[in-house]
């Protein structure tokens, strides 16, 4: 990592400037940023009436430098640094490419849920909705046959747009080759990385961490296998990471704001009242249309729906106390929070009913015929085809609360994080049944595999959650806003499963969470890294030069250990010795 790595708000030592630390958190991270460029913000606690010495910096540009630090305002402001924000993140992105797209068709057959989801994205681009196969369908259609589908309606218990996806992709490259089954996913997949390593940019305001957090997802073999696989849960994640990003940049748009209209507030005693109002914040709607279409992919987004709205209102209530409104948290509330949750929750709602126009335009679907069938029942005041769709969401519901069938790869959340129990999503039997001279063809040995598995990177995840330990003393000690908004996404993924944790469920859910642990894991080394020492202070370079090389041995050995396991994730065919090196922990077979 090159020397100009700025150092993410964290712990740091007081500047002659001042005596004591500020006491507000985006003081703090200002502080610490500045630091970081050798800049320093002189001023009181937020809110405060204690008189300051004057100052020449003028008061807008001094409340940029509270609201967003030194390091944050300098970001993209030489050419340089706009150019070299896109050549890293465009450079993972490649390579992420190339892991994702290589030898897409293997396996050429339906592997593990998407025996589901591919069949159910053909038939919605053919019916508008998710139609019936018929008995054992699959060779069939992985062989390019179709005519299994009917137009009777099948019951699903997932909303459409992951599988609109997955059909667009079948659409695209025809239903005969695998590789097209994935498509969609594949995209989905490159995507994420380029999204989260410009989020991760903006976030952390530096071009190096932001490119580290791309190669760290890039490398993942969760996300590899999710881009490999036409699931819905590497859609979600991609929809999740972009609301998430559109939050972040609506927290800068809305802070510049902030400080550009204070002045036109002030009352003749000089005090700010509840603060100047924001306006259209097109950012935050572009979230809620993006967070829309995750809940609208499977419903455990709404978790993340709740906790990014708590969150970003919370960002506006703390901008308003770092200029100075006295009642800042009532301000939150009445100025942002109402508005937030109105365009938040009324967006996400509208797109997730948008999301089902194919079911309700359409009269085949699964229960789409419940309201004329029982007239007078359930919501009557809705529409006929709401009303419908009510019930058939009561009827999901009861689904996803009561499935507790025993499967040999469910997990419990406890294990998530550590990648206790990785799902088997693909594992070649032929192969196993191969006599030793077959074997001996295929694979150089006289007994021969094939796997996929959802197993992350575990250097990845398992630094990711000592990070997280790290990242919560970061946020409770030093109230730092970078650590608390990656650890919404990490708690918003997992927490929430707790509760369902006698149902059937599976360690691979958790690649909603995946970019938000990466972020977490980027930001805590990015602290442990710190800002660059002034000239004179020759020991802490050395110490700084030190944790540099430290971090650098960590990449490599992350990326070397991505290496070494992507052949069990893609599905080579490789001697059985091969694989059994990959069992690291009992629940890995």
């Amino acid at each position: 990592m090159p020397d100009e790595t700025p150092g993410p708000a964290g712990p740091w030592e007081p500047t002659p400037a001042r005596a004591s630390a500020p006491t507000d958190p985006d003081e703090r991270a200002a502080e610490h940023d500045g630091a970081a460029v050798g800049t320093a913000v002189e001023a009181t606690g937020s809110g405060a009436d204690t008189p300051v010495e004057p100052d020449p910096v003028p008061t807008r540009d001094r409340l940029l430098l509270r609201l967003l630090g030194p390091a944050t305002l300098a970001l993209g402001s030489t050419h340089r640094d706009r150019v070299l924000g896109w050549v890293g993140p465009l450079a993972v992105t490649a390579l992420a490419a190339v892991l994702r797209l290589w030898h897409l068709g293997t396996p050429d057959s339906l592997v593990f849920d998407e025996t589901y989801y591919v069949k159910d994205g053909y038939a919605l681009t053919q019916l508008g909705y998710e139609g019936q196969w018929g008995e054992d369908p699959n060779p069939s259609f992985e062989a390019g046959d179709t005519s299994g589908l009917s137009t009777a309606g099948e019951y699903v218990v997932h909303p459409p747009v992951g599988k609109w996806l997955i059909g667009l992709g079948i659409r695209l490259g025809g239903v005969e080759h695998p590789w097209a089954w994935r498509l969609s996913a594949a995209v989905a997949g490159v995507l994420a990385v380029l999204v989260l390593a410009r989020v991760a940019r903006r976030l952390l305001a530096s071009t190096a961490l932001g490119t580290l957090a791309g190669l760290l997802l890039a490398v993942d073999g969760m996300a590899i296998v999710f881009s490999r696989t036409s699931l819905l849960d590497g859609f979600l994640m991609l929809f999740l990471l972009c609301g998430f990003g559109c939050l972040v940049v609506d927290r800068e748009v809305a802070r510049r704001r902030l400080a550009d209209r204070a002045d036109a507030v002030l009352d003749a005693g000089g005090r700010l009242g509840l603060g100047p109002r924001l306006g259209f914040r097109g950012w935050r709607l572009a979230a809620a249309v993006l967070l829309g279409l995750a809940v609208a992919t499977k419903w455990s987004a709404l978790w993340f729906v709740a906790l990014f709205g708590l969150m970003t209102v919370l960002w506006d209530a703390l901008a308003r106390r770092a200029v100075g409104v006295r009642a800042w948290a009532w301000a939150g509330v009445w100025r942002d929070g109402v508005v937030a949750s109105l365009v938040v929750v009324g967006t996400t709602v509208a797109v997730y009913v948008a999301s089902w126009s194919g079911w309700l335009l359409t009269a085949g679907g699964y229960g789409r015929q419940w309201a004329a069938d029982h007239p007078g029942e359930g919501l009557t005041w809705l529409p006929e085809g709401l009303r419908s769709l009510v019930q058939y969401h009561v009827q999901m519901w009861s689904f996803h609360t009561g499935l507790t069938t025993p499967h040999t790869y469910q997990a419990h959340p406890l294990g998530w994080l550590v990648q206790w129990r990785p799902t088997l999503f693909f594992y070649d039997q032929d192969l196993v049944a191969l006599s030793p001279q077959d074997a001996l063809a295929a694979c150089g040995a006289e007994r021969c595999t094939s796997a996929v598995t959802s197993l992350g990177n575990p250097l990845t995840w398992w630094l990711g959650t000592a990070a997280c330990v790290v990242a919560l003393v970061l946020l409770l000690r030093w109230r730092d806003w970078r650590a608390g908004a990656a650890l919404a996404g990490v708690a918003a993924g997992w927490l929430p499963w707790f509760a369902y944790s006698h149902r059937t469920i599976f360690a691979f859910y958790a690649i909603a969470l995946l970019p938000f642990l990466v972020l977490v894991l980027v930001h805590v080394l990015g602290v442990a890294v710190g800002p660059r020492p002034a000239p004179d202070e020759t020991a802490a370079a050395r110490s700084r030069r030190l944790v540099v090389r430290v971090v650098a041995g960590l990449v490599v050995l992350v990326v070397a250990v991505s290496a070494f396991f992507y052949p069990v994730w893609t599905a080579w065919t490789v001697p059985f010795s091969f694989w059994h090196w990959h069992v690291w922990m009992p629940g890995w077979t």
